[in-house]
């Protein structure tokens, strides 16, 4: 098959919303087929996310509430990034310590995950953090979690059984279980 039959070309742009999180635009494509289409298009900065285990295998998760989705979530830390183009490891490295007080000697990058490229362009960096010492926590102003450890292998079966439905924590914590399987 010709790829180049499946590419659509973006000709112009209009901002709809301009949020804290997400910009909003119209986008006008034009289609392999030559006819015009609308798109819309949700603008996101980036962010990274840490899937990071303890010298014990235990997988340290943040749990806090979601307003999107009306309930609690036990996730892996993340956040989004500061300033456009800012070094997603960097990011990385601030989230964890702000929402878990933690520092990690070592750091693997897993991926990045690409959330719903249907509507949005949110790109996520996951990575893998190790060797970890305890410090402060200082979440944003605006940020209430509280921190929780458990076995990668109970958070692994509860990716498999659909407890854990966030995409970000359920890719991170197979691909770390992936990860180190391939090093024993």
């Amino acid at each position: 098959m010709n790829e180049q039959n499946l590419i659509e070309t973006y000709k112009s742009g209009e901002v709809v919303f301009d949020g804290k999180i997400i910009r909003l635009e119209h986008w006008q494509v034009e289609l392999p087929n030559g006819r015009m289409a609308l798109r819309e298009v949700a603008c996101h900065p980036g962010a990274a996310a840490v899937v990071a285990l303890d010298e014990d295998n235990n997988v340290i998760l943040v749990q806090q509430y979601r307003a999107p989705v009306g309930r609690l979530t036990l996730e892996i830390p993340a956040g989004k990034f500061d300033k456009p183009g800012e070094d997603p490891l960097s990011c990385a490295v601030r989230e964890l310590s702000e929402e878990t007080g933690l520092i990690a000697e070592h750091w693997t990058k897993l991926t990045v995950l690409e959330t719903t490229p249907d509507f949005c362009n949110e790109r996520i960096h996951i990575y893998m953090a190790t060797g970890l010492k305890q410090g402060e926590t200082h979440p944003d102003e605006d940020e209430f979690v509280a921190t929780t450890r458990m076995p990668l292998a109970q958070a692994v079966a509860h990716v498999m059984d659909g407890t854990f439905r966030d995409g970000k924590t359920a890719l991170a914590i197979m691909m770390a279980q992936a990860t180190l399987a391939s090093v024993k």
